[in-house]
C-alpha cells in the first residue's frame, strides 16, 4: 500500500517544501532585513522565487494526477482525465486545489513583478503563498473532519503549516547568507547576519509556540488522548512519535542558536575571528534543516494513512 502511494507522498513532500521555502524565505525579507537591503545581492529572491513558484505549480498539477492514479490503483501515466475532471470540479480537495493553483498563479506573476515594484510584489508574493499552504490542509486528515470540530481542526491546521513555514523559511534564508565561501561575505554582510538571527529568535519564538499549540489541538482532534501502548502500536503512531523526537531536537538546536551561537558571533564580529562563530552556526543549520526536511516527508506519509490506522 505504502509503494502504491509513494508518487503521492513524495510530491506532497516536495510541495510541502517548495511553498513552504518560498513563503517563509519572503517572510523573512520583510522581518528580518530592513527595506534598502531587500533588493541587493544579500538575499535575492525575484529568481528564486520565479523557479519556486513555476515548481508549484507543476507539483500541484502533479499531485492532483498522482492523487487520482492512487485511488484508482493505476499508474501516473494511465489516471483517467473524466476521474480528474471529476474530482476538481465536485470535491472539497478539487476546490482547495483550484484556489492553490490559482495562488500559485498569482505568486509568479508576483515573482515576475519583483524588479519592478519590489515592495508591493513581495507583499503579494508572500499573500499568495501563504494561501496556496492554506489549500493543503485539505489534502491531509482535517480536510476529511466534519462538523465544527473539522472547521477548528482545519484552521488550526493552517495555522500550524505557516508557523512552519515562518520557521523553514528562516532557516533556508540563513543557510543562504551563512553558507557563502568566506572570501564573498564582507563585513557589513555578516553583521547584517547576526542582527538578522537576533531578529529571527523572536519571530522564530513565536512560530514555535503556535506550531506546539496547534499541534495539540491537530492531535486532539484526530486522536483525542491516546494510550501511549495505542500509539506505538500503530504506524501512524510511530511516525507521529519520531515527528515529535525530531521536532524537539529542533527546539533544542534553535535554543543553542539563540543563547549561544548567536551571541558567540556577535562576539567574533568584534573581535574579527569569524571562522569558528560561522563553523558552529553552519553545523547547526546543517542539522536542523535536515530534521525538518525529515518532518515535511514524515507529514506527507501520515496525511496518506488512514484514520482507521492513525487510531491503531
Amino acid at each position: 500500500e505504502d509503494m502504491d502511494n509513494l508518487p503521492v507522498i513524495a510530491i506532497r513532500f516536495a510541495l510541502y517544501a517548495d511553498l513552504m521555502v518560498l513563503a517563509g524565505v519572503t517572510a523573512f525579507t520583510l522581518y528580518a532585513l530592513k527595506p534598502e537591503e531587500r533588493g541587493t545581492a544579500l538575499l535575492p529572491l525575484a529568481k528564486p522565487a520565479l523557479i519556486l513558484s513555476l515548481l508549484g505549480l507543476l507539483l500541484s498539477g502533479a499531485g492532483m494526477i498522482a492523487l487520482v492514479a492512487a485511488m484508482m490503483g493505476t499508474s501516473l501515466w494511465a489516471a483517467d482525465a473524466s476521474v480528474i475532471g471529476e474530482i476538481v470540479t465536485q470535491s472539497a480537495i478539487g476546490s482547495a486545489w483550484v484556489v492553490r493553483m490559482v495562488a500559485v498563479a498569482i505568486a509568479l506573476v508576483a515573482a515576475l513583478a519583483l524588479g519592478r515594484s519590489p515592495h508591493l510584489a513581495r507583499y503579494w508574493l508572500l499573500a499568495s503563498t501563504a494561501v496556496a499552504i492554506a489549500t493543503l490542509v485539505w489534502t491531509g486528515h482535517a480536510g476529511a473532519t466534519e462538523g465544527w470540530t473539522g472547521t477548528l481542526h482545519r484552521l488550526s491546521d493552517i495555522v500550524h503549516m505557516l508557523a512552519a513555514a515562518v520557521w523553514i523559511g528562516g532557516i533556508a534564508a540563513f543557510a543562504w547568507l551563512l553558507f557563502q565561501p568566506m572570501a564573498h561575505q564582507s563585513d557589513a554582510q555578516i553583521r547584517i547576519a547576526h542582527r538578522a538571527l537576533e531578529q529571527f529568535s523572536r519571530v522564530g519564538t513565536l512560530a514555535v509556540g503556535l506550531i506546539v499549540l496547534t499541534g495539540l489541538i491537530n492531535s486532539l482532534s484526530l486522536m483525542g488522548l491516546p494510550h501511549p501502548d495505542t500509539l506505538f502500536a500503530s504506524r501512524y503512531g510511530k511516525l507521529l512519535l519520531i515527528k515529535l523526537g525530531l521536532f524537539a531536537a529542533m527546539l533544542v538546536l534553535a535554543s543553542a542558536n539563540c543563547w549561544r551561537l548567536t551571541p558567540t558571533l556577535g562576539a567574533a564580529i568584534e573581535q574579527d575571528d569569524l571562522a569558528h562563530a560561522l563553523r558552529g552556526l553552519r553545523q547547526s543549520l546543517v542539522l536542523e534543516s535536515s530534521a525538518a526536511l525529515t518532518i515535511l516527508a514524515l507529514v506527507a506519509w501520515l496525511g496518506t494513512l488512514e484514520l482507521a490506522i492513525a487510531k491503531g
